[in-house]
């Protein structure tokens, strides 16, 4: 179906399906620039304090070097965590500033509810290929122009703020070193504001670039609203029964296919795939997957029937987690199954198609 025939807004069941998916507008610099800013507001609030730990947790470190004994009394181990606590307590203000920041821009995004279905374990998305697919899509164009904004524009603003200032810099030569580090601090806070002003607006371009993009993968055909405004009038008895008869409907046409397949794959008990291949296609189709009893029906049928059963459990794993009933293989696994099918061809005296 052409992206030109979704024409109408998402449905409330839409989003609500969505939402369950974990599919949101949401954006990760607009998250990364409030963090940001947290954290140089936390930094600008409570350097003093954490100069203060630091400083004296190293006053207290120096001090045991003219009394080695005591630390070998003490142990080194409490030396290490006494200084481990203060660096621990001069940062934990500044972490949790960022924690709650982080927190807060996510929660504005995209709510309080969670998406607990997209936290279940799923093969496609550790596959390899559909990550080089979602590095390399359609949104890549904007993807790239926006790293190179993000780039650009700090790369600019750190140089309006340091070369005027080169030869104050240099000015500073001969100058006590905390006047030239509270000098040095200065420029570095200044820079540091307004690269994190400037990733905010870039994050709110993001986000509305998000939120448009989220919309425009959720609309419908008018085909589906009236689809979906059917189905809405019929009782819950009624749809569940109308449901229940599809999916038995679709697992009668799979088993009636398993005895016209070239081979079934499995894994070898959990899971089994029938494919079939006659050449009038570019690749072998499936035309038949399951796994548990549905697997043990397809492997008893294709046994009455004679269709040749080989295990390579790998191979099913793939296969029964990303490629559909009717669907051809994906490129990346026609050498494994043509190697199943050259197996199967010879054993049989067939030709390869």
């Amino acid at each position: 179906m052409s992206a030109a025939e979704r024409t109408e807004k998402a449905t409330p069941k839409r989003r609500a399906e969505a939402r369950k998916k974990g599919q949101v507008a949401r954006s990760a610099d607009l998250n990364g620039a409030i963090v940001l800013l947290a954290g140089l507001a936390a930094v600008s609030i409570g350097g003093g304090h954490v100069v203060g730990q630091v400083e004296t947790a190293m006053r207290n470190t120096i001090a045991l070097i003219p009394t080695p004994g005591v630390v070998a009394e003490e142990g080194i181990g409490k030396l290490m965590i006494d200084t481990g606590q203060a660096w621990v307590l001069a940062v934990a203000p500044i972490a949790l500033a960022c924690m709650i920041a982080g927190v807060v821009a996510n929660v504005a995004q995209v709510g309080l509810k969670p998406a607990t279905q997209a936290l279940k374990p799923s093969a496609k998305r550790i596959n390899p290929i559909n990550g080089f697919k979602r590095l390399f899509g359609k949104h890549i164009v904007f993807e790239a122009g926006k790293s190179i904004a993000k780039v650009a524009v700090v790369g600019a603003i750190a140089a309006a703020a340091v070369v005027p200032a080169l030869d104050e810099l240099a000015a500073l030569v001969g100058m006590p070193a905390a006047q030239i580090v509270a000098h040095l601090m200065d420029v570095l806070f200044g820079v540091a504001w307004r690269a994190a002003a400037a990733y905010l607006v870039l994050g709110l371009i993001d986000a509305a670039y998000q939120r448009w993009r989220t919309e425009r993968d959720m609309r419908m055909t008018k085909e589906e609203v009236k689809r979906e405004a059917k189905d809405q009038d019929k009782p819950p008895e009624v749809k569940s029964a109308i449901r229940r008869r599809q999916r038995e409907a679709a697992r009668a046409r799979m088993m009636a296919a398993v005895p016209e397949a070239d081979v079934v794959v499995t894994n070898p008990t959990h899971y089994a795939v029938a494919l079939s291949y006659d050449g009038s296609r570019p690749a072998p189709v499936v035309v038949a997957k399951g796994q548990d009893l549905v697997a043990l029906a397809i492997r008893r049928i294709a046994a009455e029937h004679d269709v040749p059963i080989v295990p390579d459990p790998p191979l099913a794993r793939s296969l029964h987690a990303n490629v559909e009933v009717g669907q051809e293989i994906p490129e990346e696994l026609y050498q494994a199954v043509a190697q199943v099918l050259a197996f199967v061809y010879r054993v049989a005296g067939r030709k390869v198609v």
